[in-house]
């Protein structure tokens, strides 16, 4: 399991591929656009970006030498271009692998994990634990003070995405853009809703927070009840 960008402006593309590749148990956030994704490449850290190059506001290629600039993740282009010159070009520019499409989750899930492997992959134990809070996102199992939390699906997505940025505050649209897949926006009731729920799992109120604090006009940050909501 790894934690993946998928950088692609076909909405329908992004969202099947998105879907295909969490059912093969990677955690994945998106954006349409090469800015929007270099922003997310360089605040999010994910383990591997999958980039498409025929991106709205600049080439991929472009996007790319960018990002090799200030990162060395590892990037798998993913794109219906299937010229040599054009291939050994990206390559050049820093990318680890090309596919072209179209191709199958598995066969792209394939490439993933051999860039990984030669590159160091995530690490061998994704397990996050914040405090009392532990979440496991290869059996998608969360515990407090050892016991199961019962969480639905997107429950479980939204505690992990918190988590996994502990004491880091989140704003309500990017939730939407990268819990809900919604990239053009959504209903901030949504988030409330669903952070409402968890608060009642965790034993806590927006009142009385221990692990959710709500920072007014800014987002949510989840912190360890000992640290403090700092």
């Amino acid at each position: 399991m790894a934690q993946l960008l998928l950088i692609e402006d076909d909405e329908r593309v992004r969202t099947a591929l998105m879907r295909s590749l969490r059912d093969l148990r990677h955690q994945v956030a998106s954006a349409p656009d090469a800015m929007t994704g270099l922003r997310a490449a360089i605040d999010h850290r994910p383990d591997l970006v999958v980039l498409d190059l025929g991106l709205p506001d600049l080439d991929g290629a472009q996007m790319l030498r960018m990002l090799r600039g200030v990162s060395d993740v590892p990037v798998i282009v993913a794109t219906a271009r299937d010229d040599e010159d054009e291939i050994v070009r990206v390559l050049g520019s820093g990318a680890d692998d090309y596919v072209v499409k179209p191709f199958t989750a598995k066969q792209l899930d394939a490439r993933i994990q051999a860039v990984l492997r030669r590159t160091g992959g995530p690490a061998a134990d994704p397990t996050v634990t914040v405090g009392p809070l532990r979440i496991d996102p290869r059996g998608r199992a969360a515990h407090l003070d050892g016991q199961l939390l019962e969480l639905s699906p997107k429950e479980f997505d939204l505690l992990h995405y918190l988590a996994a940025r502990a004491g880091e505050v989140v704003a309500k649209r990017q939730l939407l853009t990268d819990v809900w897949d919604l990239p053009f926006g959504g209903a901030d009731k949504t988030v409330d809703v669903h952070l409402a729920w968890l608060r009642r799992k965790l034993g806590e109120t927006a009142q009385a927070p221990r692990f959710l604090h709500t920072v007014r006009g800014v987002g949510v940050k989840l912190v360890d009840p000992a640290g403090g909501a700092q």
